[in-house]
């Protein structure tokens, strides 16, 4: 079942393929799973599976740590109650960021743990500073979050994988969002990294092929802590609107713009769209509009609403969830390295990446399937699966980049916190 959305709309004059499913395409959540997951489930040869994280526990996107994290973990213990002979470990560790370099500890000890997979990290910039070190292990490096079009020819052995979309869509979604909503010119405060860089560059594209000028462009680097200058040169410049292409230092930088500029012309990303709630005074982000990669909050509800049940039950959150930004990606990434290695018998690194396109949907004829049970079940009889998963129908391409993707559209409430965009 497909509908079409305002997203959609948006993202007509998109080159990159944008499939939005409606909420029923996600609803097969914990509830059908554990239904599944019974006696009668075909069981495999025991394989033993050990897959790492590198996932923001620190640094300037540690607010995407918890949501990425439960959605590993709740994925583990649903493949684990699926008792197919597959025998999964999770090593958890923290990425940190290009500041605090905490990758440069935990990616060594990760691999010295033998995993066959590392899951993150979430942030491009990171990623980046140690996919060589990843892939010249042999091991698999796959992020639910990396959206940078880096990896997209990135020299990677055929091991790096990803469940989030290039950032080509979300700028081209942004940059024809402040367009459709009558600005003319446009100003950014952008993190100087591939992922910022990146993105400004697509939303640049697509504002200037709407018509509109981009009048100022100010970056700044991980670690600062002062950004007066990009906002005062930004105000300087009057823009009709500006984008705030950046991670956590968005707090910081909103202060000296309330007041200063209309909030309803303020425009966030991924990096930075987070429910801030009492952090600032009622009403500070009115109308403020961002855009946020995978199915939007409401047709997720079921799956956030266990995945939240999880975290707290399991004790892995025990005071539960207020983001969920990327955890589909990670629930959908656990999923697929433990199908690929149900799918080639193996628990080996290259095994796994060599059934990755396959059971995504990539290759060959497989059957549909939306939970690990069933599609487990379906490898157990000899054939070949089409993992449907809760953050969509992914399939990759032969580089490892999902084939299809959504761009939700949010705006922001006078409680300072988004929902969706039904404007």
């Amino acid at each position: 079942m497909k509908r079409m959305t305002h997203t959609m709309r948006l993202a007509a004059v998109a080159s990159a393929t944008m499939l939005v499913l409606a909420a029923c395409g996600s609803e097969d959540s914990s509830s059908d799973t554990d239904a599944d997951a019974g006696d009668d489930t075909p069981t495999t040869s025991n394989i033993d599976l050990k897959i790492g994280t590198a996932l923001p526990q620190t640094g300037n996107l540690a607010f995407l740590g918890p949501p990425e994290e439960a959605g590993v973990g709740y994925a583990a213990s649903l493949i684990e109650a699926a008792d197919t002979g597959l025998n999964l470990e999770i090593v958890y560790g923290d990425s940190g960021d290009t500041d605090n370099k905490a990758y440069e500890s935990e990616i060594p000890r990760l691999l010295g743990e033998d995993v066959a997979a590392i899951i993150g990290a979430a942030s491009s910039g990171t990623s980046l500073q140690f996919i060589d070190q990843v892939v010249d292990a042999g091991v698999i490096q796959f992020s639910p979050a990396n959206t940078s079009d880096a990896f997209t020819s990135y020299d990677d052995k055929g091991l790096y994988w990803r469940t989030a979309p290039s950032d080509v869509l979300q700028g081209d979604v942004l940059g024809n969002l402040i367009a459709a909503d009558g600005a003319a010119t446009l100003g950014m405060i952008v993190l100087n990294d591939s992922y910022g860089t990146g993105l400004a560059k697509y939303v640049t594209e697509a504002f200037e092929g709407a018509g509109g000028e981009v009048v100022a462009m100010e970056t700044y680097n991980t670690g600062d802590t002062s950004f007066d200058s990009q906002v005062s040169a930004v105000l300087a410049a009057k823009p009709d609107a500006i984008a705030l292409i950046t991670f956590e230092e968005v707090a910081t930088i909103l202060p000296s713009l309330f007041g200063e500029y209309p909030a309803e012309d303020l425009y966030f990303v991924d990096g930075n769209l987070s429910n801030f709630g009492k952090q600032f005074p009622k009403g500070s982000l009115t109308g403020a509009k961002g855009t946020l990669p995978g199915l939007s909050i409401d047709s997720l509800k079921a799956f956030t609403t266990d995945l939240n049940a999880y975290a707290k039950e399991s004790g892995q959150f025990p005071k539960g969830l207020d983001e969920f930004s990327y955890a589909a990606e990670s629930f959908d990434a656990v999923n697929l390295i433990a199908l690929a290695a149900l799918a080639a018998g193996s628990s080996d690194p290259a095994d796994i990446a060599g059934k990755l396109q396959e059971v995504s949907g990539g290759t060959g004829d497989g059957e549909k399937c939306t939970t690990f049970a069933d599609c487990a079940a379906i490898i157990a009889d000899g054939g070949t699966v089409d993992y449907d998963g809760i953050s969509g129908p992914i399939t990759f391409d032969e580089v490892g980049d999902p084939q299809d993707a959504t761009i939700g559209i949010y705006q922001y409430g006078d409680d300072n916190t988004y929902g969706a965009y039904t404007g």
